[in-house]
């Protein structure tokens, strides 16, 4: 395709050809919530949503396909990634086992296995509820990684308790909730932008390179942009491209329903 991959700018392409485009260790950090391999339908009712503001498209993957596509891409984000940069994967617990099995194989290490927990699941009737998801923080080097500990509370930081708020906010057990974007365009999947901003926060400082190569909403871009960081990311399906390309053009963080989500052509990446 011959397309020049530059910062500051999505791409609607598969982000293992995008990354192909990519130099060697050029990316500070990744943030991603690949598709999950569970049969997902964007506009089941799951969560009380409106149908008609949910974005359809979501693409899913085959079970019997995840490892290798998961191999693939994990193989790219680690050519690109530096060595001193990290990687944050976001996975349920369905194919969790082809998320580790792949981050193994390609070479990351792991640096710790963050559990967050949100503020509701799906409702059961023959199991126990579902209200989490796992997210793997690996590296290439740990001994080069990069980590901030100061970014968000200094060692003194204290609550009304008298406890440390620097220790709370370090355990990897991350209590954030969903957000609800009542009224507004939606995609069926997003990171909370508090989740986004901690890991940011703890990964990377103004002006480093941010990773999505599973774009979707755009979430990890605009927060990246908000933060001052550099952000790049990748999305397949045409209808999330236009809305992430939407909110970082226009620098809005939601957009109320019957706004309408237009077709953009002329950024880089195949025409919409």
């Amino acid at each position: 395709m011959g397309t020049a991959i530059e910062p500051n700018r999505i791409y609607l392409m598969d982000c293992r050809e995008g990354m192909r485009l990519m130099p060697d260790e050029w990316v500070d950090l990744i943030v991603t919530d690949p598709p999950f391999a569970i049969d997902f339908r964007a506009r089941r009712a799951n969560y009380n949503r409106t149908p008609e503001r949910v974005l359809e498209g979501y693409n899913e993957i085959p079970a019997e396909e995840y490892y290798e596509f998961t191999l693939s891409w994990m193989r790219e984000s680690y050519r690109v990634l530096k060595r001193s940069g990290s990687m944050y994967v976001f996975s349920g617990w369905n194919n969790l086992r082809d998320i580790l099995n792949a981050l193994d194989a390609v070479g990351f290490e792991v640096v710790n296995h963050i559990i967050w927990k949100y503020q509701f699941g799906v409702y059961t009737k023959r199991r126990f509820v579902t209200s989490h998801y796992h997210c793997l923080y690996v590296c290439k080097d740990d001994a080069l990684r990069r980590f901030y500990p100061d970014a968000r509370f200094p060692a003194s930081a204290r609550d009304a308790a008298g406890r440390s708020q620097r220790y709370a906010d370090m355990e990897d057990v991350w209590i954030i909730p969903r957000e609800y974007w009542n009224g507004d365009v939606k995609t069926p999947t997003k990171l909370p932008a508090a989740l986004v901003e901690k890991i940011l926060q703890y990964s990377s400082v103004e002006g480093d390179l941010v990773l999505d190569p599973f774009l979707g909403s755009g979430q990890v871009a605009v927060v990246a942009k908000q933060m001052g960081r550099r952000y790049l990311g990748f999305e397949i399906v045409p209808e999330y491209y236009q809305f992430a390309l939407r909110r970082l053009e226009e620098g809005v963080y939601r957009i109320k329903a019957g706004e309408g989500i237009l077709l953009m052509h002329g950024e880089a990446g195949e025409p919409a």
